[in-house]
């Protein structure tokens, strides 16, 4: 197989990859094995194919890794999704605390309850972290 094509094929496979990921690291690597690739079709020798290829490959990585530090994740996002919706008191952890635990999409999650509130009441959940939702009688 030609040299060019093993660079192309490398290249997409880790842009397919870098689909399932979505952290941009994974199709940088696959942008600098197609410029691998063009280098090989071209005729460049194996050296400059990968000169260019590991060039190409840290600087995306380095612009990527600016990018994440200036726009860092938000981590309640995801969480925001949930707000509002309704769950299920399934039993008390500690009653004292506000600690439960409630029915959500089909499975039990760990919460915080604010309020009063008794086993069987719906409950809607205003914020979730780490994994536990804070939930109040309110929507």
């Amino acid at each position: 197989m030609a040299p060019f094509a093993l660079w192309a094929i490398a290249g997409i496979v880790l842009i397919i990859a870098e689909m399932i990921t979505g952290t941009f690291y994974l199709l940088v690597i696959g942008i600098a094995a197609l410029i691998g690739a063009l280098a090989a079709y071209l005729g460049a020798p194996f050296w400059l194919q990968a000169v260019l290829a590991a060039i190409a490959g840290i600087g995306g990585i380095y612009a990527v890794h600016n990018w994440w530090i200036k726009n860092p994740k938000n981590a309640g996002a995801m969480a925001n999704l949930d707000t509002g919706e309704a769950v299920v008191l399934e039993s008390w952890v500690d009653e004292a605390a506000g600690r439960a635990r409630v029915r959500y999409r089909g499975t039990t999650w760990d919460a915080r309850v604010a309020g009063t509130a008794s086993v069987n009441d719906t409950l809607y959940i205003r914020s979730q972290q780490s994994g536990i939702l804070d939930v109040g009688p309110h929507s």
